[in-house]
């Protein structure tokens, strides 16, 4: 389930993901206002799943009883969280837009829920540094605890997979997790209100063949967007925890419109679990605008 979802979500848009970096002269405003959105999203999902689905349908799915109530109160937590932001914007508060989550039962919502509870983790690391404000640092650090526990709950006891990918999680911009999130927001849905947020540049999006690949395993991954140019270079950046691991491209091969498609090798010293892949044109810099080729996609190492 969770293969096929991320399949899903992969080429639902050419803009999955296109992360330019947060700038050092992003306001701890415009910072509190990305999490805002983030936990709009979140919270909206967890809502809408909470009316959706009984007990009785999460033990159906083969989950057990006490799991629904566990998402209960996470749906309680992100609730919390939205108002704790808005307490702090006041009137510079960005408001809830329409969603469109692709679950139809207890199983592709878990999935998803692993995906959004890692976003959601990755931003607030990301987003620590460019806060000035100590006050504001401390309640996006209770926030990103709570976050966490989310991750590791739902990715460990409910999915069975593992709980955390290793010593450390990955820093995501801002930007890149608005990115990420926008795929599960309705186009045009949001309130005029709430003005420009620093999304990036829209990059093409990167559908991988296999979703949940192996540590050293072949991996073929098309590229929706990305016209066909001679490159000098092309590499996969896989972040992994506060580390960058690359893979060369192992060669390229046409697709319908000029497009390319590629094909690299799992780096074999990845940790297990979630990381996220992007392709890049230089190795001599974590990715950022200046060297990323696509966006990010979500994966699962096993």
């Amino acid at each position: 389930m969770f293969k096929t979802l991320l399949a899903t979500l992969a080429v639902s848009t050419v803009v999955l993901s296109a992360p330019a970096p947060v700038t050092t002269d992003v306001t701890d405003k415009e910072i509190l206002r990305i999490a805002l959105t983030l936990e709009h999203t979140e919270n909206a999902f967890y809502t809408s799943a909470m009316k959706a689905y009984s007990e009785q349908d999460f033990v159906d799915a083969g989950f057990d009883p006490e799991f629904r109530g566990r998402f209960a109160q996470i749906a309680n937590h992100e609730a919390a969280h939205v108002a704790y932001l808005i307490g702090l914007l006041g009137g510079d508060a960005v408001e809830p837009c329409q969603y469109d989550f692709p679950h139809t039962e207890p199983r592709s919502f878990v999935a998803m829920s692993t995906i959004l509870e890692t976003i959601g983790t990755s931003a607030y690391i990301g987003a620590a540094k460019h806060i000035s404000d100590r006050s504001y640092l401390t309640g996006a650090g209770a926030i990103l605890a709570v976050e966490a526990r989310h991750q590791a709950w739902v990715s460990g006891t409910v999915s069975g997979g593992q709980p955390w990918q290793g010593s450390f999680d990955v820093p995501l911009p801002g930007s890149g997790a608005l990115a990420l999130a926008a795929q599960f927001i309705t186009p045009e849905s949001c309130p005029l209100s709430n003005g420009p947020l620093p999304l990036p540049v829209a990059l093409p999006s990167l559908d991988l063949l296999h979703q949940t690949p192996a540590r050293g395993e072949p991996l073929t991954v098309n590229v929706v967007g990305l016209a066909k140019e001679p490159f000098t270079a092309v590499y996969f950046a896989w972040m992994d925890g506060m580390d960058v691991l690359y893979s060369d491209s192992e060669g390229n091969f046409p697709l319908a419109g000029g497009l390319l498609g590629f094909h690299t090798t799992v780096p074999e010293n990845l940790h297990q679990g979630t990381v996220l892949v992007t392709i890049v044109s230089s190795k001599d810099q974590r990715p950022s605008g200046a060297n990323m080729l696509s966006g990010f996609q979500v994966v699962t190492i096993v």
